[in-house]
């Protein structure tokens, strides 16, 4: 079978019966391509049935020597869940992937911000015409809400329940939740929708809830640049991302007591372990507070 049929009968895989969002499959085509590309290059090989074990020996090796390991080991990913697949489907005899196992990863903490730090970005942005207004609620839902970025760009208006407080959003594996918004959040969206996002569909009906000037759905590279003018005014010297976000609504959750379990519900994390990151980082918090805060660690500091 040649790569490429293979490739699109995945592709076809991926958005039929795993539901994969329009970035993740991009995603994992666009390594599974470097793969493929690597095989033709160095082994002229186009047939997915004559890659042996010893050819992804060579493309691995090359690719540790050449990638990050952050970026080798999502290739590794992509690369392993394409031959379970073409396993699974029958379409080679044997997974070549099995064989190699992933680089042992260092312990991330994830970048969070602190409760005046985020006051700090959030009222850097004043809702005084559309743009900022939509800005503003595009921050605001991020850290209330903890959505992903590319959750809070497929809202729509029927999503928002602002009398009730809550946001229902569609996430990893089109699976469905529904996450609380505080009543400043519901404030700052009720003000935007009402006054200001329908000067930004005057010419268009649109049911997206955040859009840009001409009507259109903002999407997850623009709220990027968005975010990244937001920190530069702000003042904040950190690396801010849509995530960090995300990793603030979550630690600032768990700090403040919230059960676990809640906390994942409305990540919308599959496995509570991946929630579990987020104690780690309240306690590597709570070890710096202590080491200066405690009066000892302050007399030994003057020693």
């Amino acid at each position: 079978m040649k790569c490429k049929e293979a490739m699109n009968e995945y592709q076809q895989y991926m958005v039929v019966e795993k539901g994969y969002s329009y970035h993740t499959i991009n995603e994992y085509l666009r390594d599974i391509q470097h793969f493929v590309n690597y095989m033709n290059d160095h082994f002229q090989l186009n047939d997915i049935t004559l890659i042996e074990k010893d050819h992804v020996y060579t493309y691995l090796k090359d690719l540790r020597s050449s990638f990050k390991t952050s970026s080798a080991d999502r290739h590794m990913v992509a690369l392993r869940q394409f031959y379970i697949f073409l396993v699974k489907e029958k379409k080679v005899q044997k997974n070549v992937m099995s064989s190699f196992e992933m680089a042992k990863k260092e312990q991330y903490l994830p970048e969070v911000l602190s409760v005046d730090e985020v006051n700090q970005l959030l009222n850097s942005v004043e809702m005084k015409d559309p743009k900022s207004a939509r800005n503003r609620c595009m921050m605001e839902i991020l850290y209330g809400s903890g959505l992903r970025v590319s959750e809070m760009c497929s809202l729509t208006l029927q999503n928002i329940n602002i009398q009730k407080g809550f946001v229902k959003c569609i996430g990893k594996g089109n699976k469905e939740r529904i996450v609380p918004m505080n009543q400043q959040c519901c404030i700052y969206l009720k003000e935007y929708i009402e006054n200001f996002r329908p000067q930004l569909c005057e010419k268009v009906t649109t049911q997206y809830l955040f859009i840009n000037q001409k009507g259109q759905p903002i999407q997850r590279d623009d709220f990027y640049h968005i975010l990244e003018g937001i920190v530069k005014k702000s003042g904040l010297k950190k690396h801010v991302t849509p995530h960090t976000l995300r990793h603030t609504f979550a630690t600032h959750l768990l700090e403040n007591d919230a059960d676990l379990r809640s906390i994942q519900e409305m990540l919308g994390h599959s496995d509570i372990s991946t929630t579990t990151i987020y104690t780690h980082v309240s306690q590597s918090k709570t070890i710096e507070d202590y080491m200066k805060l405690h009066p000892r660690s302050q007399e030994r500091k003057k020693r």
